[in-house]
């Protein structure tokens, strides 16, 4: 931008990220009064960020919306995979020093979608992999990410019974048991899965969180249920692994 000074590109910033946050496009006077920017200064931001293709104006509805820049920009991010290049590393730590599969997935409407597996020599054959998508409702990354959402947020993925699935007869099947079993995974602070994808194998997950602490993904570890093994311990790892990732990504604990 032309304004050169960082004031101005921070407000920039603001308004892309309140005009991403909306369904629908956004009058200035919304801009303004969410943002608590002077009105002469948000029409200003607005005409340069229209003009380079970041922002758009409709004229008969008095409103703006994101441009093409800001989806370019979207989809710059997607083909770089930032994400998973900043996990990968860090999964294989953490399947390495739990010696257990370790995976990251993303949520996906109502469903995970896995986009990094890091597997073990000797541990059970699993049925996710890269680019699987299973019901979020059935996963501990899923568990993981619908708990760190508002509760608004998780209830219209889930809007009636026919938006759950099982595998095995088991999971939740209501709002009712979901939201149960996302106020236990709140309280103990990381989600649990017994059987649920595959009988005979359990996982624990923690959610990834971006800036802003909105949850991006979940860490999980997945591991034979009638196994010796330290649960406590594979907690303790998962929960390190995310915060370190949600660390990269400029989320900060409180």
């Amino acid at each position: 931008m032309a304004t050169g000074n960082a004031p101005a590109a921070g407000h920039a910033l603001a308004i892309l990220t309140l005009l991403a946050r909306h369904a629908t496009p956004v009058a200035a006077a919304t801009i303004v009064r969410e943002l608590g920017l002077p009105r002469s200064t948000t029409y200003h931001l607005l005409t340069v960020l229209v003009e380079q293709g970041y922002a758009v104006h409709l004229p008969e509805e008095r409103r703006y919306g994101l441009g093409v820049a800001a989806y370019e920009l979207g989809s710059a991010y997607t083909r770089q995979a930032p994400l998973q290049r900043l996990a990968r590393p860090r999964l294989a730590r953490l399947a390495d020093a739990s010696r257990h599969n370790a995976h990251l997935a993303v949520l996906h409407g109502p469903d995970v979608l896995y986009v990094v597996e890091e597997r073990v020599a000797g541990r059970p054959s699993l049925v996710t992999d890269v680019g699987v998508r299973l019901p979020a409702t059935l996963t501990a990354s899923g568990l993981a990410v619908l708990a760190a959402l508002p509760e608004a947020q998780a209830r219209a993925l889930f809007p009636s019974r026919e938006a759950f699935v099982q595998r095995h007869g088991t999971g939740p099947r209501s709002l009712v048991e979901l939201r149960r079993e996302l106020v236990a995974t709140r309280a103990r602070g990381y989600a649990v899965e017994d059987g649920l994808v595959t009988p005979g194998l359990a996982s624990v997950a923690s959610a990834v969180r971006d800036h802003s602490g909105h949850p991006v993904a979940g860490v999980a570890v997945t591991y034979p249920a009638d196994d010796d093994v330290d649960v406590t311990g594979l907690v303790r790892q998962v929960r390190s692994c995310a915060r370190e990732l949600s660390d990269r990504l400029g989320h900060r604990t409180p």
